[in-house]
This record gives C-alpha cells, structure tokens and sequence, in this order.
C-alpha cells in the first residue's frame, strides 16, 4: 500500500488487524531499535486517541496509520513538520478526491476539513531515545464513515467520492510525505511549505477564536510567522500562538483524531 517511491526511499509498513493505537505500536517500535520510516496501519484501534489525550472512535473503514521518523530534525524544528504532514495529507486527498482548495482546507495546526466539516487529523509526539530526538506522527482519517453527534461538523471522504479506499489513501499519503518532507529537508525548506500550507488555509482572513490554558481568544487570522506560530490581531494588538484550539464563529470544530 506503500508507493513506489516511497519505498524507493526506505519506508516500510507495518499492517495490524486491532491494535490499542498505532502510535503506541509505533512507540514499541522505536523501542526495539527500528530505524525509522516506518508507516504503522491498523484497520482498527481499541485505544485512539486524539490532542490532549481525547479518546478516538475507530471503526473499521477508516485510516489509522502512525508514522515512525527517527532523528528528523533537532527538537525546536519539529513543530514545522505539522504543516508538512498537513500538507502530504492535503495533498493525498486531493488525488482520492478529486477535490481543491478551498473547499479541501487545513485548519491550524493540523485538521483537515472539507466544505468546512473535519474529515481528519494530526497527532505528533516527540521523544528522546538513544540521543536522538525522534518524531511520530498520527493519522486519523474519516474515509468509510465519520463520527456522529460530535461538538464540530464531520465528514469523510466516500461522502465526496464513493471510490475513496484506506488503500488508496495511504498509497497517496506515503508518496506525497516523502515529496513534501524531502522538499522540507533542503536549506530553507519550510518557506515554500509555508506558502503552500497558507494557500490551502481554512478561514485566513477571518474572525476566530483560539482556546488556550488561559481561556479563549479571538481575532483575525493573517497568517503564520516564519516558524509556523499563528499570527492573530485582537483587540490587544497583534499576537503568536504556538498552540490551541480554534473555534470558528461560536462551533468548536478542532480535536485532532489520532493514528
């Protein structure tokens, strides 16, 4: 399921029948010595979780796949590697979809939303192992169904395109992470991963509000600064936010689905 050239470039996969999360396979993983590159995809999960330790539903259909990349980047460049995840996954529904920009949409930091409804999500989680600071990252992807009575709009892909397959979907999304993290890798590789993220941005421009430890925050979001903070315009003055979750008018439509 794996694409030609992303296992060209040393990727493998890994293919559980039920696991308690694919981050956590990933984690063992890493734990026994694994190299890295290494896709983790289970058709169901027992334990997923989402940011902040929210817990998950998966049933069968969807993708839950991690991925396992030792020693990518030093700790304080890691939180570029969202918007590239961000993208590689953008880019891999569009080519199961057919869909684009904008009603194909990321939402900061990490949500993919289409017509405005969330389909999917990111976890990423970093550990120090062996001197090395490794990464893992977490896909969950509504494409067979999608959750019901939650807080936010949600969606999934074979809504959009009955031909939309976990097999399709991971044969794109492993081609365009290893595109989108190769460009990543070249001196000053996050500019061009910037603009693009903002060309596929959900509600730049507009009125949200944050919510952060400290309670919530509204403003126009302009943009992202040159390290992928949000640059919001309050009341206050302008201001950059590392992390939270994003409301848009009064509906909640953030919480990140785990892989």
């Amino acid at each position: 399921m794996l694409s030609e050239t992303a296992r060209t470039a040393g990727y493998r996969l890994i293919v559980r029948d039920e696991v308690a999360s694919t981050m956590e396979e990933a984690r063992r993983a890493l734990g026994e010595g694994d190299p890295g590159r290494l896709w983790v995809v289970a058709k169901s999960q027992n334990a997923g979780r989402g940011r902040h330790g929210r817990h998950w539903g998966s049933p069968p259909g969807n993708l839950y796949a991690s991925l396992l990349m030792v020693a990518p980047c030093e700790p304080a460049l890691a939180p570029q590697l969202g918007f590239v995840a961000g993208l590689a996954l953008h880019d891999a529904a569009a080519v199961v979809t057919g869909l684009s920009a904008p009603t194909l949409a990321l939402k900061w930091p990490n949500d993919l939303l289409i017509g405005g409804a969330k389909a999917s999500g990111l976890l990423l989680e970093g550990e120090n192992r062996a001197g090395h600071f490794n990464v893992i990252f977490g896909f969950g992807v509504n494409i067979a169904s999608s959750p019901e009575g939650t807080p936010y709009p949600a969606t999934h892909l074979a809504a959009h395109a009955a031909d939309a397959t976990v097999e399709r979907l991971l044969l794109a999304l492993s081609d365009a992470w290893d595109r989108r993290f190769s460009a990543w890798s070249l001196p000053g590789g996050f500019g061009p991963i910037r603009a693009a993220w903002l060309e596929r941005a959900a509600y730049l421009g507009e009125t949200i509000t944050m919510r952060l430890p400290e309670g919530p925050v509204s403003g126009r979001f302009l943009g992202l600064d040159a390290s992928g903070r949000l640059d919001l315009e309050t009341e206050g003055g302008r201001r950059l936010i590392d992390a939270g979750d994003l409301y848009f008018g009064s509906t909640p439509i953030s919480g990140a689905p785990a892989g």
